[in-house]
């Protein structure tokens, strides 16, 4: 009878010790039996990955080992999260954390601030904001990063977010949105406010140099305000002055801020406008020369042959943009200007192609208005909107920025697929959207706006690796990995390596593929299987799971308040 006693107490405490072990697994997620590319280039390796919280905690042959998760990744590949360098979800993110539309592509961190930035928030910036967020709904609350990454973490998102600062965003806090150089005071002053983004943790300064009031700054006043950014480690990123006739010089013009400011200079949306292929040839040349030189250049691109802005933006001269949107409506109510507007359309400005360089009236297609009145015309070009008027193409742009209030959105098939491809295959060439996170119902899901915003990064799988083979899939998942987060200095992101953050995407090599199009944009895209955040699921076999695991990503410039005041 003792030893039945015995023998029961000795299975009891088995018992007990094997519900312990299961209850503290080792490991919470174990990704078995996929085809494991690292982020460096390397061929891919069949490998089983473990998640412990949110790190990578081991890789290797894993059998048998106890997870709370197992996923099945046989005949996947087993990625790094990727990395998208040219985001606008600012303020769409505020709509809906969960960025459908960019997270089903693979995406776990985004890269935002590109010309306007959240923040700061002063003087002449306070009522643009305001106007930028009222059609999605929300109320400015914040001045600075800090309120505004405070409102992101409270409410929860599925994404990383980082942000650059917006030197128009600077100027128009500071000097607002005249055409003017800025005193000495009102650079220090901006100057001031960049090192308190840069400690609140911004990435660096960007531009965009087609965009008042950034156009009316020059390289001696950015250059000023690049050695702020990179007094913090931050790094320069800019929208070109000019991607036409100009390319070459605006090139030049990055690489000049990049080397007098001592920082990296970074290239949003590499491209050249129109046919003629020696442009972007030559623009290569000049960087790879810098490169050579020991001048940190690098670029990024999206794999289309159209782009995306506000109709203005390319379609009326600089100069009548000045001084805000209520005076560029008055003055396209004027009939003398709009004389002026017609004969610079057709000739342009240094700086502004002429319409016929971005391909004639029928390679502008409006993509979003706000008026019910003109809804019937998204998705249609210039021309045949002017056809169905029966008013002069020249006179419809302009009449249709009159209506809506300057808020017309368009794309612009402005680029050869020679030249996509071009870029494309030069190593320091990174993969970004230029597109926002959104998705296919309610107010984000209003318009018809640029394929990229759902499918960017499976194209580059599906259309230019698989379909093309212009790239290997080693390199082009290097371009959304470990590339991106070298050129950002994320030290641990964008490689599946041990200690690194457990960002992870699971797609079918054989499927992976994007879905949207011109005519039918909101569409997602399709293979991409899990995606993991900070060590949670967000995406799980296609179907988003609701998690938030998302977080604020704050630069190498970045002081705790809460070490600050101990």
């Amino acid at each position: 009878m003792k030893h039945r006693w015995v023998f029961l107490i000795v299975v009891l405490q088995v018992a007990l010790m094997s519900i312990a072990v299961a209850q503290q697994a080792p490991f919470d997620t174990v990704i078995r039996g996929g085809r494991l590319l690292d982020g460096t280039g390397a061929p891919w390796i069949r490998a089983d990955i473990a998640i412990r919280g949110d790190r990578i905690a081991a890789i290797g042959g894993l059998d048998g080992v106890a997870a709370r998760r197992t996923i099945d990744a046989r005949n996947r590949i087993v990625a790094p999260g990727f990395i998208d360098m040219h985001s606008h979800s600012d303020f769409t993110l505020l709509v809906d954390g969960h960025a459908q539309s960019k997270i089903r592509q693979g995406v776990t961190t985004e890269v935002i601030g590109e010309t306007e930035s959240a923040g700061p928030v002063l003087g002449s910036a306070v009522e643009v904001r305001k106007n930028a967020l009222a059609p999605l709904g929300l109320q400015l609350d914040w001045q600075d990063f800090a309120g505004y990454f405070s409102r992101l973490e409270k409410q929860g998102i599925s994404v990383n977010v980082l942000s650059f600062v917006g030197a128009g965003q600077l100027r128009t806090a500071v000097v607002g949105l005249e055409n003017r150089p800025p005193s000495t005071a009102e650079v220090e002053r901006m100057k001031a406010l960049l090192r308190e983004a840069m400690a609140q943790g911004a990435f660096g300064l960007s531009s965009g140099l087609i965009y008042p009031p950034n156009s009316y700054m020059t390289i001696d006043e950015l250059v000023e305000l690049a050695r702020v950014a990179g007094q913090g480690g931050g790094i320069y990123i800019s929208h070109l002055r000019d991607e036409g006739a100009g390319l070459v010089k605006a090139v030049q013009e990055a690489i000049t801020i990049g080397e007098r400011a001592g920082l990296p200079a970074e290239i949003f949306h590499f491209k050249a406008v129109g046919s003629m292929r020696g442009r972007i040839l030559e623009a290569v040349r000049l960087i790879e020369d810098a490169r050579s030189r020991g001048i940190e250049v690098a670029a990024n691109q999206y794999p289309y042959v159209a782009s995306s802005t506000g109709l203005a933006a390319r379609g009326i001269p600089p100069w009548v943009q000045e001084g805000g949107r209520q005076k560029m409506i008055e003055r396209l109510k004027d009939p003398k200007v709009r004389e002026r507007i017609r004969a610079e359309m057709a000739s342009g400005l240094p700086g502004w192609e002429s319409i016929n360089d971005l391909g004639g009236f029928e390679n502008i297609r409006v993509s979003r208005v706000r008026s019910e009145r003109n809804k019937k015309y998204e998705g249609q070009s210039v021309a045949a909107i002017a056809k169905d008027r029966g008013t002069a193409p020249e006179d419809t742009l302009m009449d249709l920025l009159v209506e809506e209030e300057g808020n017309v959105s368009a794309v612009y098939f402005i680029m050869t697929e020679e030249d996509v491809t071009e870029a494309m295959k030069l190593p320091w060439v990174s993969i970004g959207s230029d597109g926002t996170a959104v998705r296919p119902d309610g107010v984000l899901g209003h318009g018809r706006p640029h394929p990229r915003w759902y499918g960017t990064f499976p194209r580059v799988l599906g259309k230019y690796v698989r379909e093309e083979k212009v790239l290997t899939l080693e390199e082009a998942i290097r371009k959304m990995t470990s590339l991106p987060a070298a050129q950002l200095r994320l030290a641990d992101r964008g490689l599946l390596k041990v200690g690194m953050a457990a960002d992870v995407v699971v797609f079918d090599p054989a499927r992976v593929t994007d879905q949207a199009t011109f005519e039918d944009p909101h569409r997602y895209a399709e293979g991409i299987d899990i995606v993991i955040v900070n060590g949670e699921v967000v995406v799980d076999e296609g179907r988003h799971t609701g998690a938030t695991s998302g977080r604020v990503l704050r630069g190498p410039g970045y002081k705790d308040p809460a070490l600050a005041s101990r």
